[in-house]
């Protein structure tokens, strides 16, 4: 999608290499670009050190890319926000049994509410450009009944690998007029590619892979923010018929396995972290009142198949949907996309899938797709 390259852009500069080719392609194609370092919270200690999306490092390597580039970089604290509206977020809702995922939260209050806010305040920006690996599309309608309207559309990348469209599907019609996501087109390999032959120090940095403010392991995360209580862990496929879905009883011995840590640190269809030998072992569900934790030896099992949810929250990218609507789903960042139905369920939505899908786990995000194009997506409850 073609800009006016005489126009005012501001980069949410990280001190990575998508960012920092970003702002060097932009740059190239004669916009006037201006660099902003967001800083965040980050938890104080021996175990955790900073939040690595907004180190003293990265921030040193932002100003070094800026410098070769040729262009002013500022940074900005969204600290006190990131805190409240992230992190305490995911510690309230991991605490009340859910999965959530905060890139998501990220993207939509911090990159695409505070700092487009940010940059069209502070420097008059025409449009905010980030690292993103999505295409943005303008379509133009011509028919009578809406003559003139202009959509913008969100599909997915070049790069499937790297694609993020599952992470920004509470983008709307008023903020994609102002974003540019220049790296659509790209693959992970020419970015690189690009950054070396541009002669920025960043070129093989690696890229993160745990969420950002967690440190180690959200694991250590959650047991050093959270009261965890210890329970009885459970073999689900020895508790007795008449007893699954309500209170446990034995239906032969060894039902007791061990000990977990607190409930909080496991999800549905978990299969690694639950410290049992003689698996593998699944987590096939909760006894939230006895604090006992429920495993099974099998995938498979119908406790962990669904074949419909019920979200909240949802946001289309194009308001104009019709519904009942037959889309896909991706109830997961690395899951593939699945055949199903949206429907409205009083103030909330039903999706019925057409196969079975395995953990499909409350506080994630269910994300709807038309082949390619991003459509919206919402809460699972």
């Amino acid at each position: 999608m073609k800009k006016n390259s005489k126009q005012k852009v501001v980069v949410a500069l990280s001190g990575g290499v998508d960012s920092s080719v970003v702002a060097a392609l932009l740059k190239k194609q004669g916009y006037d670009v201006i660099g902003v370092f967001m800083q965040f919270w980050f938890p104080v200690g021996e175990t955790y050190g900073e939040n690595r999306c907004c180190s003293l490092e990265s921030w040193n390597e932002a100003q070094a890319v800026a410098k070769i580039i040729g262009i002013p970089v500022y940074k900005t604290n969204f600290g006190k926000e990131f805190k409240k509206m992230i992190v305490d977020d995911f510690l309230l809702q991991y605490a009340g049994g859910k999965t959530p995922n905060p890139c998501i939260a990220c993207n939509k209050f911090i990159k695409f509410e505070l700092l487009l806010k940010y940059a069209q305040t502070v420097f008059n920006a025409d449009y905010l450009a980030t690292g993103h690996y999505v295409k943005l599309e303008i379509k133009k309608f011509r028919n009578k009944e809406i003559k003139g309207d202009t959509i913008y559309t969100l599909s997915r990348a070049k790069d499937k690998n790297k694609d993020q469209t599952y992470f920004l599907y509470n983008l709307n019609q008023n903020q994609l007029k102002y974003l540019l996501f220049p790296l659509g087109g790209y693959n992970k390999e020419q970015v690189r590619a690009l950054a070396k032959k541009m002669k920025l120090p960043v070129h093989d940095k690696k890229d993160s892979q745990e969420i950002c403010f967690v440190g180690h392991s959200h694991y250590d995360f959650l047991k050093k923010y959270l009261k965890l209580k210890p329970g009885k862990i459970i073999d689900y496929d020895k508790i007795a018929p008449s007893a699954r879905g309500g209170a446990i009883a034995k239906r032969s011995g060894g039902w007791e396995l061990g000990e977990h840590g607190g409930l909080p640190l496991y999800t549905s269809g978990q299969r690694s972290g639950i410290g049992l030998s003689g698996g593998p072992w699944y987590v096939a569900g909760f006894d939230r009142k006895k604090n006992y934790l429920l495993v099974t030896k099998s995938p498979a099992r119908s406790e962990l198949l669904k074949t419909e949810l019920i979200c909240s929250r949802v946001n289309w990218i194009n308001n104009k949907q019709k519904l009942p609507l037959s889309c896909q789903a991706q109830i997961r960042y690395r899951g593939r996309p699945a055949a199903c139905r949206v429907n409205k369920f009083g103030q909330k939505y039903q999706v019925r899938f057409k196969t079975k899908q395995r953990a499909i786990m409350p506080g994630q995000s269910v994300v709807f797709y038309q082949g390619n194009e991003l459509l919206g997506g919402g809460i699972i409850q």
